[in-house]
């Protein structure tokens, strides 16, 4: 009776102990999910690693562009930027040096038997004086003229008479008398030809010429 309970109870032992055998591989498998978490957050890692290797490039490219920068405001960059620094007329045969330009008119027309200057002419004048003020070197001759009435020395008389009184306007104005020249030539060379007022008008004249 006694070994048949021993027996009873080793058996019941075993049983317990296989019961425990066969839980174990039960409990291991919630142990084995874990690598499963682990794949999901391992890509994470890789992920990072292109962000950062295009990060580099970036600052090379931009290392570069400061490179050709820097290369062009070398000799030739910096050539070009005193260039467009300079002050107009600050060079060798600049504007500040030109002369400055002469008004296209140039006829003072009198009227008859007089040798007066009239206003009308007076600012035109005043522009040539200024070209030749400015330009010490330049010459100019003025021409005297005179109608067809009246006798050939009186005319030429009155050609010069006007002649220079436009010489002395310009001197008066700042032009200097070694650029200056006062010639007549009477009524010998008229500008309009005709024995009326129209025409004697045009030959009643001075002229300022280059010389």
């Amino acid at each position: 009776m006694k070994r048949s309970t021993q027996t009873a109870l080793a058996l019941a032992a075993t049983l317990a102990v296989l019961a425990g055998c066969e839980t174990s591989p039960e409990a291991t498998r919630p142990t084995a999910a874990a690598p499963t978490q682990n794949r999901s957050v391992a890509p994470a890692t890789p992920a990072a690693t292109p962000a950062t290797t295009a990060g580099a490039p970036q600052s090379q490219v931009a290392s570069v562009n400061l490179a050709g920068q820097q290369g062009g405001s070398g000799a030739a960059g910096a050539g070009a930027f005193s260039g467009s620094n300079r002050a107009p007329g600050s060079g060798a045969g600049a504007a500040g040096t030109a002369l400055l330009a002469a008004p296209a008119q140039r006829v003072v027309y009198f009227d008859f038997d007089s040798f007066a200057i009239k206003d009308d002419f007076k600012g035109m004048l005043d522009g040539h004086a200024k070209a030749l003020a400015a330009a010490k070197t330049k010459r100019a001759v003025v021409e005297g003229h005179a109608d067809e009435r009246g006798g050939r020395e009186y005319n030429l008389a009155l050609g010069q008479k006007r002649a220079e009184a436009v010489v002395k306007s310009l001197s008066l104005l700042g032009v200097g008398a070694g650029q200056l020249e006062a010639v007549s030539f009477g009524e010998e060379r008229p500008a309009a030809q005709g024995a009326d007022e129209s025409a004697w008008s045009r030959n009643r004249r001075a002229e300022l010429k280059d010389r």
